[in-house]
């Protein structure tokens, strides 16, 4: 599935390709090690400084404002989850916007969708086509056949997000130390620690959790990285990080040089696969959603890593143009989505910002992590 799409056509300036580190040993392939190699040198202030400003982003972002609004205020009281993993996609632009600017304003639309789709849950043992119908609440789906069961898959999507938005509110002083927004935070966090990360994990945490793709389950390990910055229970804190650390252990094993560009990643979303055309780019960006974040807060990624994430963009999935790759070996064609994950490396170096500055497939997403890699380039 991908997100409805508002366009803004831009007309923006050229900018070079990122520079990328070499790769490690993976699969038995001997190549150069990225993951203990040292950076390059670090971007330059003049270099930063020529990246479009969070008030530039900020204007592009306020283009689809009320459009945005009106579509996702049902979706965040819909009672099918499925609708919520679109809501996904709005939380995390306003998310973005809040972190790039510091106004409340985008922070109380996020937590408004937030709070509506708490608001529509049920008790499990309520929902007549639940195949758990246990003591934990949550939301059936009866879209794309579903049948009225509950889907750990939608619940993630949203919630990693949600979660990121319980982050932003407790690393930012004035908004944490507020009684309204604390209280507020304190019961969306305390929903998301038992209604869906420990309920999930309860229903069985190889099948619901770990998954059998690399895109879904990295959506549970960022979960697992945001709760565990914010429990106060050590024993769900110890249970988060073991889950976020074991879904990046077998990331980092899936890793490969990239045949079609020696300083790029390639990886299948198979795990234990190796196997060409490796995953697909859309459902590619959720991973990368998730190792942006890993590495922001140290948590097992490393610069070169990001390089060669960045490579793959630029060297891989987009060469060029409008020309976009849909798998990650650089066959196919596809539609140049990059707004829930790849734009997000645009933070760690000002060439990528400034190759994304190219991209057309602009929406409020995308102009929205833009403002905030354009924050933190610039700052």
């Amino acid at each position: 599935m991908k997100r409805r799409t508002l366009l803004i056509t831009l007309g923006l300036g050229s900018a070079a390709a990122a520079t990328a580190a070499a790769h490690a040993v993976r699969g038995g392939e001997e190549v150069p090690e990225v993951r203990d190699a040292m950076p390059g040198a670090a971007p330059s202030r003049q270099d930063r400084m020529k990246v479009k400003t969070v008030a530039f982003w900020t204007g592009i972002f306020m283009k689809s404002w009320d459009y945005a609004y009106s579509n996702a205020t049902p979706l965040s009281r819909s009672l099918d989850s499925q609708d919520h993993y679109d809501l996904a996609y709005d939380v995390d632009g306003c998310v973005a916007m809040f972190r790039a600017t510091g106004e409340r304003r985008f922070l109380d639309r996020a937590l408004t969708f937030v709070e509506n789709v708490v608001a529509g849950a049920k008790p499990s043992s309520s929902l007549p086509d639940s195949r758990y119908r246990d003591k934990y609440q949550g939301w059936e789906s009866r879209k794309s056949g579903e049948g009225g069961d509950e889907v750990p898959l939608y619940e993630s999507y949203l919630w990693r997000y949600a979660t990121a938005l319980l982050v932003a509110i407790h690393d930012n002083p004035g908004i944490f130390a507020d009684r309204g927004y604390r209280q507020r935070y304190d019961r969306l966090l305390n929903f998301a620690e038992v209604q869906i990360f420990e309920k999930w994990y309860s229903r069985g945490a190889d099948d619901t959790i770990y998954r059998d793709r690399t895109h879904m389950a990295s959506h549970w390990a960022l979960i697992a990285l945001h709760l565990a910055r914010l429990t106060g229970d050590q024993g769900r804190r110890a249970r988060y990080i073991t889950v976020a650390d074991t879904i990046s252990s077998r990331l980092h094993a899936q890793l490969r040089r990239n045949p079609a560009e020696p300083t790029a990643y390639f990886w299948s979303d198979v795990w234990g696969s190796a196997k060409r055309p490796g995953q697909d780019v859309g459902h590619g960006n959720g991973v990368i959603a998730y190792v942006v974040e890993a590495r922001d807060l140290g948590k097992g990624w490393t610069d070169a890593d990001m390089a060669a994430f960045s490579a793959l963009l630029t060297k891989v999935i987009w060469p060029g143009g409008t020309t976009y790759r849909a798998y990650l070996d650089g066959t196919g064609s596809d539609n140049g989505w990059f707004a829930d994950g790849f734009v997000k490396l645009g933070r760690y170096d000002p060439a990528v910002q400034l190759r994304l500055e190219k991209h057309q497939v602009v929406n409020d997403q995308f102009a929205a992590n833009m403002a905030l890699n354009a924050r933190i380039l610039r700052s």
